[in-house]
């Protein structure tokens, strides 16, 4: 009969509480960003005004 590897098991329970952990942070980061979004997309990215021509080939 094989001998169990032992070192492979603690390797891999180590690797899925890493998961689980991650998994669950990544939830309390999804959880916490809507509560603190205070509509900030209104305005682009680059700063310009929203009436302004994006291809800046306005006469």
């Amino acid at each position: 009969m094989a001998k169990p590897n032992y070192s492979f098991e603690k390797r891999q329970r180590d690797l899925e509480k890493k998961r689980k952990q991650e998994e669950k942070r990544q939830r309390k980061l999804a959880d916490k960003k809507p509560a603190g979004d205070d509509g900030g997309q209104s305005s682009p990215e680059d700063g310009a005004p929203p009436d302004a021509d994006p291809a800046g080939t306005g006469a």
